[in-house]
């Protein structure tokens, strides 16, 4: 299965120069399929590419819990037989209520992941977002936000100290569901308790049925390459607008 789903990974790494010689990624892991997949797949890179840099993993554990929450002993054995140092970053997203929200508890994993960063030295942060996670963010951003953007694969912040990268963004999601299970890894993966009845549900939901009508167009695929292809449009000279991504 690596041999399916690495050659896309490593167009994605060569086409976005997504890492350099002297990197240090920390890998955001929340224990789910697609971080997992992304730990295995970059270590497999470093083990193969002749680049020289650091990785480090973090999953960060929050007072919020789903049903099916990974143990920190299971994610512990698996990051020891990666090789690649690891961490757990312990934080709070409840209010005095017992209660939060998606926003609220994401911003704050996204904050922690950036502060830690900071302190290993880290200059980019590895996210296991994959084509259709990038594909669905377009449609929510459309339909609920009324902005034309998504998820880069490539996305510098702070002014260029620390920049973000997607290495899974050329991946389908059920290559990453297979490849997955053929690593062995738990059948039970962490879920987002907002999961069943979230906003991104209904663009999966909505990007199936369309997948569904037709057998020769990939859907997620075109959705993605439009973004890519507005973003070159408003680089021309004589074009005033700008597409966020």
């Amino acid at each position: 299965m690596i041999g399916e789903i690495y050659p896309q990974m490593l167009k994605a790494i060569k086409d976005y120069s997504l890492i350099a010689a002297n990197d240090k990624i920390l890998i955001g892991v929340s224990g789910g399929k697609d971080s997992l997949s992304l730990l295995t797949l970059l270590n497999e890179f470093k083990l193969r590419s002749k680049i020289d840099f650091e990785m480090f993993a973090c999953h960060v554990r929050t007072d919020f819990h789903c049903a099916n929450c990974m143990h920190a002993e299971l994610l512990s054995a698996i990051f020891e037989r990666s090789g690649i140092k690891y961490t757990f970053k312990d934080i709070k997203v409840l209010d005095e209520s017992g209660k939060t929200d998606c926003f609220w508890c994401s911003w704050n994993k996204r904050k922690a992941l950036f502060s830690l960063a900071r302190e290993l030295g880290c200059n980019k942060i590895a996210l296991g977002h994959h084509k259709n996670d990038i594909a669905e963010t377009v449609l929510m951003n459309l339909f609920f936000h009324g902005q034309i953007s998504a998820m880069c694969p490539r996305q510098e912040l702070f002014k260029g100290k620390i920049t973000i990268i997607r290495p899974l963004c050329y991946v389908e999601e059920e290559l990453t569901l297979r490849f997955a299970k053929e690593c062995g890894f738990p059948a039970k993966f962490c879920r987002c308790p907002f999961g069943r009845n979230s906003v991104r549900k209904d663009a999966k939901e909505l990007i199936n049925t369309l997948q569904n009508h037709t057998a020769d167009i990939d859907v997620s695929a075109n959705i993605f390459q439009s973004i890519a292809a507005l973003k070159k449009e408003s680089e021309k000279p004589d074009s005033d607008e700008l597409i966020p991504c």
